[in-house]
């Protein structure tokens, strides 16, 4: 049921998605709008929300666990020469309005918000698209603006001290399966290889459902992919690989990431075509 906090996403009639706007949330998982549960068109759960390996997942949405000092991210931050640690510093992205609501899709506002202070205001747009009929594209565009006197820059684990832990973006969680799901690109395979990488998209397999995310512009595509099969399955884009991404006052960053959501574990061929495709739309 579509509720105002938690509208519903629907393909060809079907619901793909629901987007909870006012999550109720401890602040040491940041609290944050997201999407969960996300289906295949046959109906298949594709993502997970708060599982016990790391509570602070939180299906699809944005997630960066440094914002100026400030986690938005969830659970623990990797302080440099020290490791994870529990900190106080946990902010939230709070709902404000949505400017378009269709079942297809939406247009929504958001508030990053610290230690009482907006840093961040974001735009995020999110539809949901048939491709075949077995195939539908979240196409997840946001943008982040630095509403604050001062310049901010965002981190990651990587920038901080820990190398390989560039997460902080879009992120989805994927499906914890029995077996660990294949991960490729059109060139490479396996999480080794493709974790850390730059490729217009990367493909996550499980047993009967294909996940292929793509970047969808020409500046999200120079960002590499943090990939996760062995130890949970999860993507993200990287916003902040190697070095701070700085936000100075009233400029905005912008990401777009369309995501194929497909039954079946597909082979290469289709992916690349279903790509093409999602991404022209």
């Amino acid at each position: 049921m579509t509720t105002p906090d938690s509208p519903v996403l629907r393909v060809a009639g079907r619901p793909v998605g629901r987007y909870v706007t006012r999550p109720e949330l401890p602040a040491r998982l940041s609290p944050r709008p997201y999407l969960h549960p996300v289906t295949t068109l046959a109906g298949t759960a594709v993502t997970e929300l708060g599982p016990a390996d790391h509570i602070h997942h939180l299906g699809v949405g944005v997630a960066v666990p440094d914002v100026e000092g400030h986690n938005f991210w969830g659970g623990r931050t990797y302080v440099r020469d020290q490791g994870p640690t529990e900190l106080d510093n946990h902010g939230a992205q709070r709902h404000h309005s949505f400017q378009l609501r269709d079942p297809d899709g939406f247009v929504e506002e958001l508030r990053w918000v610290a230690s009482g202070a907006e840093l961040l205001r974001e735009r995020r747009t999110v539809a949901a698209t048939e491709l075949t009929a077995s195939a539908w594209a979240l196409d997840f565009t946001f943008s982040l603006t630095n509403v604050t006197r001062d310049p901010l820059s965002i981190g990651s684990p990587a920038t901080n001290g820990r190398p390989g832990a560039a997460y902080g973006g879009f992120f989805w969680r994927a499906r914890k399966e029995q077996q660990a799901p294949d991960v490729f690109t059109a060139d490479h395979e396996g999480e080794a290889a493709v974790h850390g990488t730059r490729a217009d998209w990367v493909a996550l397999s499980g047993t009967t459902w294909t996940l292929v995310f793509a970047g969808a512009t020409e500046r999200t595509r120079r960002d590499p992919w943090f990939v996760r099969a062995d130890e949970y399955p999860g993507v993200g884009s990287s916003l902040a690989p190697d070095t701070r991404l700085p936000i100075p006052p009233g400029e905005t960053v912008v990401r777009r990431i369309v995501t194929v959501v497909a039954d079946g574990r597909l082979p290469r061929l289709d992916v690349a075509a279903l790509v093409r495709k999602a991404v022209s739309q």
